[in-house]
């Protein structure tokens, strides 16, 4: 980054501007995805995603049509967004089967009957609510649906006899200081209790 004054004293050109990158943002290196995992739980698998119209939920379908599954679940309570992310799957991987759910992550019998239905294989858990000011002003909201609405679909997973549910969260969880990242650590202790058992 420019210093103040060399900003300021006509140092910098338009020229040595450059293009934002999320990396930049980060404040760590990025981790690169294992092509080999993930093709392992998704080629030719029956895969559901929870979340799949959010900002993380649509990128991860955008990553899991790419290794060709049997057939791609999205699975999310808005509407529009669900909408949005099924009619971009549809057009740019024709060939794919994808069926869209609307519905809230907190409908525990009607997602078991989904995965059972479809044979789901692999569980792509990503329906939370992220937005730290917003869980912050809605804490028991935020804590309702990240940690109950993961212990739904787990307890969905398993009854349904799925081989692989992958939680996506955070790095506010490993020493949260909000409620958004409180949430998301009980969330992670609740399912390694579960894969305790």
């Amino acid at each position: 980054w420019p210093a103040m004054d060399h900003l300021a004293n006509g140092g910098l050109q338009i020229s040595d501007l450059r293009e934002g990158d999320i990396v930049d943002l980060l404040g760590r290196e990025p981790v690169e995805p294992d092509p080999e995992l993930l093709q392992a739980n998704i080629q030719g698998q029956v895969v559901l995603v929870t979340g799949a119209g959010g900002s993380i939920g649509s990128e991860l379908c955008r990553q899991i049509v790419r290794c060709f599954p049997r057939k791609l679940l999205l699975w999310d309570v808005s509407e529009y967004n669900l909408y949005a992310i099924e009619h971009e799957l549809r057009r740019q991987h024709p060939n794919i089967e994808i069926v869209a759910v609307l519905g809230s992550i907190l409908e525990q019998e009607r997602l078991e009957r989904l995965m059972r239905l479809h044979a789901v294989q692999t569980v792509y858990h990503a329906a939370a609510y992220k937005h730290v000011p917003l869980v912050e002003t809605n804490p028991f909201s935020g804590l309702w649906n990240n940690v109950q609405g993961t212990w739904c679909a787990a307890l969905d997973a398993r009854n349904a006899g799925v081989a692989t549910f992958v939680l996506i969260s955070t790095d506010k969880a490993v020493r949260p200081t909000n409620v958004m990242g409180a949430s998301k650590r009980l969330a992670e202790m609740l399912l390694q209790a579960l894969a305790a058992e």
